[in-house]
């Protein structure tokens, strides 16, 4: 098992957050590697995305949620071609902070057969893209 794992501090609060990654329509005009999401808004529920980190080519996936406690957890399994290939579980943790602000944890696990070779590879543009999510999701939530 190999894991990216990004964190930021985001002066909102954790409902605020929540709201704007709930709001797959919106995520075209603010996310920068995440392009393009839909479907189920529910434990088990299916989605589609397009994910692009800069400067690479994309790929779409059709991962199926694995948490979704508002306000706190989305989680999605994703895999290529099959299961036990190359999976993905990506994650979005809010922590709620005292000063009224949250952390936000931005993580993929990834495991199986082909993880390991292309890791090298897979490595830096996947914890580019998150970081540049991050940033994005940041002034979105603390500037609406």
């Amino acid at each position: 098992m190999k894991t990216v794992r990004t964190e930021i501090t985001i002066h909102a609060p954790a409902e605020k957050i929540w709201n704007i990654l709930m709001d797959f329509e919106q995520y075209p005009y603010w996310n920068p590697f995440i392009k393009k999401i839909s479907g189920e808004k529910k434990q088990h529920g299916k989605l589609e995305a397009f994910i692009q980190p800069e400067g690479q080519s994309g790929m779409r996936f059709r991962p199926t949620i694995q948490k979704y406690e508002p306000n706190r957890e989305f989680q999605w399994l994703g895999n290529l071609w099959f299961s036990g290939i190359f999976d993905g579980r990506h994650s979005f943790k809010l922590i709620p902070l005292e000063n009224g602000s949250t952390l936000f944890i931005h993580a993929e696990q990834f495991t199986g057969l082909l993880v390991t070779p292309l890791w090298r590879m897979l490595y830096a543009p996947t914890l580019k893209g998150f970081e540049s999510m991050n940033v994005a999701l940041k002034q979105r939530a603390e500037t609406l």
